[in-house]
């Protein structure tokens, strides 16, 4: 018994000094291993792609299979459930996007061309009343025409400036093609690996559990499948209640304003719905877009406009969101504010979108930890 105690002891020993040194000399070559950390993360940026894309349409998808196609006749042929559930979420999906992008982006490009009219108009105007506010002040229009401008100094460093401007803009385009098909190509090698994953999932996760079963302790597998059964669930839930969210406040938008008689009811609403899966803060920007949109044919309603938001913005912050996106992720409103909050000032918009479902997993299990130990000491009254 003292031997295997002692073995065990060296072997702790042993390994902890392994981590040490590994430790060690990761922070005295943090450039390399960051180096190697970025290629190994290009290299599998695909596959990662794909499993986000393959999360997305297994939530529409599960829901699908559940109710769409349920009864004995769908049960024995599941290829064939499965491909009708993939092709209608497909087919949703790109409708939804089309619908989107057909109302936004003509309206968008006419309200540009609108602004681009009004610029020379409105600098017309400035400059007149530049013009009258100089006559006032004939000591400004004096020191204006003191000041001596010399024109070919001027002329070679515009010359030089454009001359390296060019070759930046050059280099520039050949870097950004070059992200371009990257990028695209990322996408569609994800794409095709998530109809993979999607179309073999059951068949996935048992290699994956045979694989855990065989390589680590059972009572170690039970823990991980409870956590990644949990975080399915609550990604899940968070995904559907996001857009659930989304389509609520896009609605109250376009009903609120055609009752106001505001123009751009539509359009508004559908910017607002689609920026408002960007948690709490997303619909800021549709406010800001929604508020020049109008103000370009009558800026007392934009004024308008930008109450009324602010109205809905607080029903919505303070009532629909906590509830509908709080409760579906099984978060207290007060922690969702906070996933956001944290989320988005550590990785921006990426961080908004990922944090309350991640949040809400170590939420759970550490409710569930709690919950238990003060089970083992009788303690009452302790439920969270």
């Amino acid at each position: 018994m003292k031997k295997l105690l002692k073995d065990n002891l060296v072997k702790r020993i042993v390994f902890s000094g392994i981590v040490l040194i590994f430790v060690y000399w990761i922070f005295n070559n943090l450039a390399m291993f960051g180096s190697v950390i970025g290629n190994f993360v290009g290299i599998i940026m695909p596959f990662i792609t794909g499993l986000v894309i393959a999360f997305i349409f297994n939530v529409p998808m599960r829901f699908i299979e559940k109710h769409l196609f349920k009864g004995e006749k769908f049960e024995k042929k599941p290829r064939i459930k499965r491909l009708c559930s993939y092709l209608i979420t497909l087919a949703a999906i790109i409708f939804i996007m089309t619908v989107v992008l057909i109302v936004l982006i003509p309206q968008i490009g006419k309200t540009i061309a609108e602004i681009i009219k009004v610029i020379p108009v409105a600098a017309a105007q400035l400059q007149q009343w530049a013009v009258g506010k100089l006559v006032e002040f004939p000591e400004i229009e004096e020191y204006i025409k003191g000041i001596n401008i010399d024109w070919s100094a001027l002329l070679k460093s515009v010359a030089s400036f454009l001359t390296d401007g060019t070759k930046g803009v050059i280099s520039g385009g050949i870097d950004a093609v070059s992200g371009i098909i990257s990028g695209v190509t990322t996408f569609f090698i994800g794409f095709v690996f998530s109809i993979y994953v999607l179309f073999q999932k059951e068949t996935l996760a048992g290699q994956l559990k045979k694989v855990m079963y065989a390589l680590m302790p059972e009572q170690t597998n039970k823990k991980i499948l409870e956590v990644m059964q949990i975080a399915d669930t609550t990604f899940s839930n968070f995904l559907s209640g996001q857009c659930l969210e989304a389509c609520i406040l896009g609605s109250m938008f376009v009903i609120s304003m055609t009752i106001l008689r505001m123009p751009y009811a539509v359009l508004i609403g559908v910017l607002i719905a689609v920026t408002a899966l960007i948690p709490i803060v997303g619909a800021f920007i549709g406010c800001i877009v929604g508020a020049l949109l109008i103000c370009m044919s009558n800026p007392l309603q934009a004024l308008a406009f930008i109450i009324l938001f602010l109205v809905l913005q607080q029903i919505e912050g303070n009532l629909i969101y906590p509830h509908v996106v709080g409760s579906s992720v099984g978060l207290p409103g007060i922690w969702v504010l906070v996933a956001v909050t944290v989320g988005g000032s550590l990785f921006g918009v990426a961080g908004m979108l990922t944090f309350i479902p991640l949040c809400s997993v170590a939420y759970a299990l550490f409710r569930v930890y709690i919950n238990r130990k003060a089970d083992e000491k009788s303690v009452k009254n302790t439920e969270i």
